[in-house]
């Protein structure tokens, strides 16, 4: 048989064509064959398919005798985080985080939550599963346990700010209907933040559309309730809640990039000297942060796998992405969608300053673009044909991830989707935003003429 819907990092895929009961069944069998795991974490969405798509899973497990500890809805941190702290051999969560109603997924780790991408493990799991001559057994000899993972997971959250140093504040939380609102009710009387809440319930339909926080649409709902509730930021996270996006006190959504510099140099203000991992879609404001914080920047291909990696090696604090992904080492170096905004909340309401404020240096020292997807035939070849354009005189050039060209001003990164046929394009500069916008006009002509 074969198989659509494993990918890079993960497994997803639309339900049922390219994802269902049977073949998650198989895919779980195969990845206990494949590890020989003693014990699992197993944990699902919000999403209609999880329920069904979860019990297959853990019937796969069974049936290859592993342990099955069910820690039910919650959110991949979750699992992430009991896989580790209850020292399991291995987790699965079923979530297809932010992708349309009718998909879903698996992400996969093992043994403290270390990630499985195709060069470590992935891609033997899919081999197993296509292999016709895989026959699983009928009868399910490992055990199956439920297991409450909130507790612990909300003590762990906790120890990343000082209560006692916390003074109210009005935050606008917006799950998108995910399953975020799950962490907040836990969180709510803990800490002295007053939560405004949006699109809260956990609810698989999306009534308000998919959990998605860098749509233009949902943005713009998000700002629109900052602004009307008076808040002093707001939150707004995909459905497995994996990832957050913040929005200062006028409902301006703050581009992760400076998100990353922001959390780096409050981690570096407690421990100095640090190692803080970054990825090379935008680079400077982040170098000059943590040099400037007296820390170690340290450069990884973007993707979870590839930081994680890099900050074992380099036993680093901290990783971020300018997608929203951040990466902690107390967190067994895995993104957590709750940590980042705990810190920020906390710096705002520790010291009474604003979001706007304590990013606006970043902004103005390092205008940035949004990331521009852009539909190309040959991502290869279009990338050899720009760096030939511009490869002239002051620049250099890495190839880390894509092609970075940076120029005495202004630099671009441009680097190809893994799923889809196009290329992303980054721009940052040390100049103004009308500076920025020509350059990203002049990197996006070149693209548009040999796509």
């Amino acid at each position: 048989m074969k198989t659509t819907c494993f990918k890079a990092y993960d497994i997803r895929g639309r339900v049922p064509d390219d994802l269902n009961e049977a073949l998650a069944c198989r895919i779980a069998y195969a990845y206990a064959r494949v590890l020989v795991p003693k014990n699992v974490i197993v944990g699902r969405d919000i999403r209609l398919s999880s329920m069904a798509i979860s019990v297959a899973v853990i019937r796969g497990l069974r049936l290859a005798g592993v342990d099955v500890y069910d820690i039910g809805m919650c959110g991949t941190e979750n699992v992430y985080f009991s896989t580790a702290s209850e020292n399991m051999s291995g987790g699965i969560m079923v979530t297809a985080s932010h992708n349309p109603i009718d998909y879903n997924g698996l992400k996969v780790v093992r043994e403290g939550a270390r990630p499985i991408g195709q060069e470590t493990g992935l891609k033997d799991i899919q081999a197993m599963v296509e292999d016709d001559r895989l026959v699983l057994p009928e009868q399910e000899t490992g055990r199956l346990y439920s297991l409450d993972p909130w507790e612990s997971y909300i003590r762990h959250l906790l120890s990343y700010v000082n209560v006692a140093r916390l003074r109210p504040i009005k935050v606008l939380v917006n799950p998108g209907n995910g399953g975020a609102g799950l962490v907040i009710r836990h969180l709510k009387g803990k800490i002295p933040f007053e939560f405004i809440e949006m699109d809260f319930e956990p609810d698989g339909t999306f009534p308000n559309g998919v959990p998605n926080p860098l749509l233009p649409e949902n943005q713009r709902r998000t700002a629109a309730r900052v602004r009307e509730q008076g808040a002093a930021l707001g939150i707004a996270w995909d459905g497995d809640y994996d990832r957050c996006f913040l929005f200062d006190e006028n409902g301006g959504f703050v581009n992760g990039y400076y998100i990353v510099g922001l959390i780096a140099a409050e981690l570096l203000n407690e421990s100095p000297g640090e190692g803080i991992v970054y990825e090379p879609r935008l680079t400077w404001n982040t170098i000059k942060v943590v040099e400037a914080a007296g820390g170690r920047p340290l450069k990884s291909r973007a993707g979870h796998s590839f930081i994680k990696q890099v900050m074992r090696d380099e036993d680093a604090a901290y990783g971020g992405e300018i997608s929203g992904h951040h990466y902690f080492r107390r967190f067994s170096y895995c993104d957590s969608g709750m940590i980042p905004w705990l810190l920020v909340a906390a710096f705002v309401s520790r010291t009474g300053k604003l979001l706007s404020g304590l990013v606006a240096n970043y902004q103005r020292d390092f205008p940035a673009s949004d990331e521009i997807n852009m539909a190309v035939s040959d991502s290869a070849d279009v990338m050899q044909r720009v760096e030939a354009d511009f490869a002239t005189g002051e620049v250099e050039i890495d190839r880390i991830d894509g092609i970075s060209l940076e120029f005495p001003d202004w630099r671009f990164n441009l680097r190809p989707s893994n799923t889809e046929p196009l290329l992303r394009l980054n721009v940052e500069t040390r100049r103004d935003d009308a500076y920025l916008r020509s350059r990203v006009k002049e990197v996006m002509s070149s693209i548009r003429r040999h796509s």
